[in-house]
């Protein structure tokens, strides 16, 4: 089934495309996706959010053998998106083809296997999980409970504060690699000093032989020469007798062979050709003469030269044979020597060590001061803008806080942790996000962080689609209303999907489909279906009203359409403003 009723988007980054093959109860599925606010609703178990459970596998997440259908091999899931300008170092680094549209496809097969690609090429789970970084933000209908978890609120407050946090974590794994090297130099020391008697006494001795790094084989191939300087001799003697110095020698033949042509070339042409010829030859004689002149001359038998090449070889080949290397690597096991007894001086010195300690825990509370400082101006911040998001969705008067708490010792993070507390009503006392009783109010919360969040990072370089998995629930009446236009004006800036039960929600969207159920084959059926017109009218009838449609239902979601299209004024908490 393909649904594709909205065109391609445009605009900033968006989800384009999702298509499923064989997943859960669906059997083929293609959905093509627009910019702005598009939700996605259906009657209770028809599988809404199946597509966001797709999505999350295509993303990288877990998966298993129960998402592939009854009686299928294995199940194919495909998200298609616009690629992100900040991702396409990142492809073309992993080895990926980099173009404007960016394929992610992923399949798990009924003995659990899976596999993933990125544009057509192999890729990783792991790559994908990375890559979803830079695509989708999900917020689920218990997205409460991440909010609860101190890293969790500490990663949001420095998202919101535009903390950059590289320099504390390297600061804080320098200040612990000190702090380790400086514990094993204490309880070291005995086993460090030996091993550095060890390593001198060795260095000393190879020290002494001053082997150098292409020494081995030169020596060698000086002592070849040495060795045989006679057999040379000779040979060049007999050589030269051969092409000069005998009556008959080579040059001397040659050259009345040049005498007799010469003549005859004057008959006929084609002998001067043969001339050429033995002329260039015996060029070449008279030049192998000259240089093997030279060598009778410059050569000699050197017996004290030899001595000393057999001297050192032998020096070589004793050391060698103690340390159990080829000769040739005795340059190469000196110079790692000395690099370990460096390595262990420094270790032995444990006033440098302590020095050094020091300067690493001066460079991270340095750091981690700098990270509060920034921490603690946003966190009233924050506060101020979810408060202000609180009061429109129907908790006039609730409060929401961050505390940050000193931590007992210093950690990765930084000196403080976070927390979200929150006062549902006036007068209330904040308590930590974790014990607010009301499912509602959890939601409510959860959504107003959401949205207070998405807006603030605004035109930043962020995920391009927002998704809402039922995280209005719980919600309904006139704060309903507010969560519709809520997101509706973040679908100006970025693309957002809701899976909603709320009719209220569904009348603000531009785009409305519909997840349904169908039997066949024996088996129930997922299907998806973009609605608008009449066929929209009918399904926000049936979420107001059930199955008994009637004309009141009808004109009242024919209304709620109307006032859902209609532009609102802007209702997006505003940093640092307080509440009314």
């Amino acid at each position: 089934m393909n649904v594709s009723a909205f065109g391609r988007p445009g605009g900033a980054d968006v989800w384009r495309r999702l298509f499923l093959r064989d997943f859960v109860i669906v059997t083929t599925l293609d959905v093509e996706l627009a910019a702005g606010f598009s939700v996605l609703t259906g009657e209770t178990g028809a599988g809404k959010s199946i597509l966001i459970d797709a999505l999350q596998l295509a993303l990288g997440g877990r998966g298993d053998v129960s998402v592939v259908r009854e009686g299928a091999q294995r199940c194919e899931i495909s998200a298609e998106f616009d690629t992100p300008p900040g991702l396409s170092g990142w492809l073309a680094a992993a080895g990926f083809e980099a173009s404007d549209s960016l394929l992610l496809r992923r399949t798990i097969d009924t003995q659990g296997k899976s596999r993933a690609w990125v544009n057509g090429s192999t890729a990783t789970i792991a790559q994908l999980r990375e890559v979803a970084d830079h695509l989708v933000d999900i917020h689920g209908q218990h997205a409460w409970q991440s909010l609860t978890r101190p890293a969790a609120v500490r990663d949001m407050l420095d998202a919101y504060a535009k903390a950059d946090n590289q320099a504390l974590g390297s600061a804080w794994a320098e200040w612990r690699a000190a702090s380790d090297a400086l514990a094993r130099a204490q309880t070291q020391q005995a086993d460090i000093e030996r091993e550095r008697e060890r390593l001198a006494w060795q260095i000393g001795e190879v020290d002494k032989l001053a082997p150098g790094a292409d020494e081995w084989a030169e020596l060698n191939t000086e002592h070849t020469r040495l060795a045989n300087v006679q057999t040379l001799l000779d040979a060049a003697r007999e050589a030269l007798a051969v092409i000069s110095e005998a009556d008959d020698s080579a040059d001397t033949l040659t050259g009345r062979a040049i005498d007799r042509l010469r003549d005859a070339a004057e008959i006929d042409g084609e002998l001067a050709a043969v001339v050429e010829v033995l002329q260039g030859a015996q060029a070449q004689l008279q030049d192998a003469t000259h240089t093997l002149s030279g060598f009778l001359n410059d050569t000699d038998t050197d017996p004290r030269r030899l001595g000393e090449l057999d001297e050192r070889l032998s020096a070589w080949m004793g050391l060698a044979r103690r340390y159990r290397r080829p000769p040739a690597d005795l340059a190469a096991l000196l110079a790692q020597w000395k690099d370990e007894l460096q390595a262990l001086d420094a270790a032995a010195d444990l006033d440098a060590q302590r020095a050094r300690l020091a300067h690493a825990r001066s460079a991270y509370e340095a750091e981690a001061a700098r990270v509060s400082a920034i921490r603690r101006k946003a966190a009233p911040k924050l506060a101020d803008a979810v408060t202000q998001a609180m009061q429109q969705l129907g908790m006039v008067g609730g409060r929401f806080e961050v505390l940050l708490t000193a931590q007992e010792s210093p950690q990765s993070f930084g000196m403080e942790s976070a927390e979200f507390l929150v006062a549902g009503h006036a007068g209330g006392t904040p308590r930590p996000l974790a014990k607010v009783a009301s499912g509602g109010e959890l939601s409510r919360i959860a959504l107003a962080i959401a949205v207070t969040t998405c807006q603030l990072r605004r035109g930043d370089a962020g995920a391009g689609t927002l998704i809402f998995d039922e995280i209005d629930a719980g919600v309904g009446g006139a704060v309903a209303d507010t969560v519709g236009r809520l997101m509706k004006q973040l679908g100006a800036d970025r693309q957002v999907l809701a899976v909603t039960h709320l009719p209220q929600v569904a009348a603000c969207a531009d785009h409305h489909h519909v997840v349904s159920k169908r039997p066949g084959d024996g088996m129930v059926r997922s299907e998806v279906h973009g609605v608008a017109g009449e066929a929209r009218v009918v399904e926000i009838a049936r979420m107001l009203a059930g199955e008994r449609l009637s004309d009141t239902s009808l004109a009242h979601a024919q209304e709620m359409l109307a006032m859902g299209l209609t532009p609102a004024a802007d209702l997006s908490p505003t940093p640092g403003e307080k509440p009314s």
